[in-house]
Formats: structure tokens, C-alpha cells, sequence
């Protein structure tokens, strides 16, 4: 029997915040919040810091490495190197908190052969159409629901389609729809009867829209671009409330000095971040997918400042820390296990000097990460 307990300054179980508390853990699990110490029991002492649940991002690339050429480096290495790759960075999210990550997009199912203590939810290959977006992930299809099956039957724990263009594949339209209506729900439809969730990368608002339509559970970066630039009509995003559909809010970003996003999203940019004000304002399910990995501005562990983007975007910082941990816990299939520090739960904790329930700053700043009741040797 393996049982430690931790005491900080403060914790927030994913939900509420309690004061000078011990983080009582057993084998791996949380089994008490309370005010006491055991006899017998190693204690660790966090002075200063808060307690919270290990992040979760629900939307990372780990088979892209943050270079400016993603593509390209990927399509250079072999599946070894690969995996390497993705084992490295699975452990620069672990060294920001992050002990959950959603992997929306890998090569040839990598991430289901990642040995790591990160925890992964994977959607394998994209589902795309033929010469589609990320179509060079081995996801292009003409049979939706025969990709389907073969995601169930891998074991894969959600469906990624891509409902339009996107920018790391040239010659696709970030405006246009990749699928038919048909094959959208039928999409939708397969993965149900399998039990498992369909998320769909959506720039366009017409793809948006026929997401929504579709019947999926939640819809990547929900940009809602036109032509002129962007729109989200107050019935679409009436409907993506009353659905309490998933917006993977593209959140998160290091400055660097000479780099920017795309002209396409540059000009949009304020615009779609009043978008996501909107959708905050209107209760609409939103988390931090930061799409991490995808360019040097999005480096593998961004999701803490994903979170203060969210605050930025309405959230105070407490429901911003829901959003990064209950909420996205739910989200990508595990709220019954991660998210929460609370009896039962597994003991993923992240320890930060501050207080992140008033400075979302404060979770750049961490002094552990313990994963299954384990001190992880990439604490900073």
C-alpha cells in the first residue's frame, strides 16, 4: 500500500476551493480532502502553493513537434522516431501540469502505441475527405462509416471528422464544407451505435452549422468564417447551447517575436475572439483545445495560458479552471476519473506557487506534478 499525503496553502477540487487543506492519497487515488495527517504516512509540504486537478487539453497534436514545418517533419520521420517525438512531447505536457491531453490527429495511430504517463485520449487519423485536411495522416475516406468501425475496433475513445479545410493543407477551403450532410450524420450516427463521441474541426460557418445539424458532440476552433470575414448567427449559436455541444476553443499561444498566425486568421482574429465572448456570455460548454504542437507559437504544455485566454474571454478564473479540469475531463470521456480531487478520483495533481483561483498567471509558475499519487521527475 502506497499513501502519501499532501498539504498546500490551498486546493481547488475542480469545483470549489478549500483552505490549508491535506490531499490524502492511496495507491493511486484520491481517498480524502481534509485538515489531518495520518500517523505512518509520508507527507510532502507545499507551502505557498495551491493544489488543483492535473490539466486536461482537449486538443493536442503529439506527433507534431511545434517546428515551423510540422508537416514535413513528420513525413521525415520513421515510426520510431516518431514515437520518440511524441514521448517527448507528451512529457513537456506533463512539466506544465498537463496529465490529460485529447490527441485530435496522429499518424497511423501512434498515439495508441505511446507508452507514457501522460494520460491519452486518442481519435487516431482524422476522418477527412480524399485530398482533404490532413489528409497525409492516413484518414481520407469514401466509406465514413467503415473509418468509423475501424476507430472503434483500434480503440480509439473519440471520432475526429474534418467538417472543413484547414490551414496546414494547402489547396483545402477553410470556407467550404469537406462532407455532405449525409455523410456527416452518418458519421455521427456510426459512432454512436459504437459509444463513442464525434468531434468536428469547423472553420467555415457553413460547416459549423452542418456540425451542428449532424448531431456531434462538439466541434474543434468553431471559427465561423465567410468570405468577408466572420459570422455566428444568434440562432446557430442558440443551438450549440441548447445541445450543450463541446467548443474546443483555440486557445493559447507563446509569444515570439516576428511570428503571428496566418493572414487569414490575423485579420479575423478579433472577430472570432468576440465570437468566443459571445459563446462564454451565453453559457455555451466551452474548453481550452489549444491545438498544441501544430507551430512554434503552440508549443506541447500552452494550456495554462489557454486558460487565461479563457478569462479574457469572459470566464472568471475559477470557471476557467473548471474549464481546464472537470468540465474538459467530461468532455473528452473521463469525468468520472480525472478532473477532480476528490475520493475515487485518480491522484493526478498539479501544485503551483500562487493562487490560480484569482491569478490565472499563477499556473506558469508550477513546483509539482504528481500522476497516479506519483512525483514526477519532470517538476520544475
Amino acid at each position: 500500500m502506497n499513501r502519501t499525503a499532501f498539504r498546500a496553502d490551498r486546493l481547488f477540487d475542480g469545483m470549489t476551493c478549500v483552505d490549508h487543506p491535506t490531499l490524502l492519497v492511496e495507491d493511486g487515488r484520491v481517498t480524502a480532502v481534509g485538515d489531518d495527517v495520518p500517523p505512518d504516512i509520508e507527507l510532502v509540504e507545499l507551502a505557498g502553493a495551491t493544489l488543483l486537478p492535473g490539466l486536461v487539453d482537449t486538443h493536442v497534436h503529439l506527433a507534431f513537434d511545434a517546428s515551423t514545418d510540422v508537416v514535413g517533419a513528420l513525413a521525415a520521420r520513421d515510426a520510431e522516431a516518431e514515437l520518440a517525438a511524441m514521448a517527448e512531447a507528451a512529457r513537456a505536457q506533463l512539466a506544465a501540469g498537463v496529465t490529460t491531453v485529447r490527441d485530435l490527429g496522429d499518424r497511423a495511430y501512434a498515439s495508441l502505441r505511446l507508452d507514457t504517463d501522460l494520460t491519452v485520449v486518442s481519435a487516431g487519423p482524422p476522418i477527412t475527405s480524399v485530398g482533404g485536411h490532413c489528409h497525409y495522416l492516413g484518414g481520407e475516406t469514401v466509406d465514413v462509416r467503415a473509418a468509423v468501425r475501424e476507430r472503434a475496433a483500434r480503440g480509439c475513445g473519440v471520432v475526429k471528422v474534418m467538417a472543413s479545410g484547414g490551414g496546414l493543407t494547402p489547396g483545402t477551403d477553410v470556407l467550404a464544407r469537406q462532407f455532405d450532410d449525409d455523410d456527416l450524420r452518418a458519421v455521427v450516427d456510426e459512432a454512436h451505435r459504437h459509444g463513442l463521441p464525434v468531434t468536428a474541426h469547423a472553420h467555415a460557418v457553413e460547416a459549423v452549422a452542418q456540425a451542428v445539424r449532424a448531431g456531434v458532440d462538439g466541434i474543434e476552433h468553431a471559427s465561423c468564417f465567410t468570405a468577408e470575414g466572420v459570422d455566428l448567427p444568434e440562432e446557430l449559436l442558440a443551438e450549440i447551447v441548447r445541445r450543450r455541444i463541446a467548443i474546443g476553443a483555440t486557445v493559447g499561444v507563446v509569444p515570439i517575436a516576428g511570428l503571428v498566425p496566418p493572414p487569414h486568421v490575423l485579420r479575423r482574429l478579433p472577430a472570432i475572439q468576440a465570437n468566443l465572448a459571445r459563446m462564454v456570455a451565453a453559457g455555451a460548454v466551452v474548453v481550452a483545445g489549444t491545438d498544441a504542437g501544430i507551430a512554434p507559437l503552440k508549443p506541447h504544455g500552452v494550456l495554462p495560458r489557454g486558460l487565461a485566454d479563457l478569462v479574457a474571454a469572459g470566464m472568471t478564473p475559477l470557471e476557467a479552471l473548471r474549464a481546464g479540469t472537470a468540465t474538459a475531463a467530461a468532455v473528452v470521456g473521463l469525468g468520472e476519473r480525472k478532473g477532480r480531487l476528490a475520493p475515487g478520483y485518480d491522484a493526478d495533481v498539479l501544485a503551483v506557487a500562487g493562487d490560480p483561483t484569482t491569478d490565472p498567471g499563477a499556473l506558469l509558475a508550477p513546483v509539482a506534478v504528481v500522476v497516479g499519487g506519483r512525483v514526477l521527475e519532470t517538476v520544475r
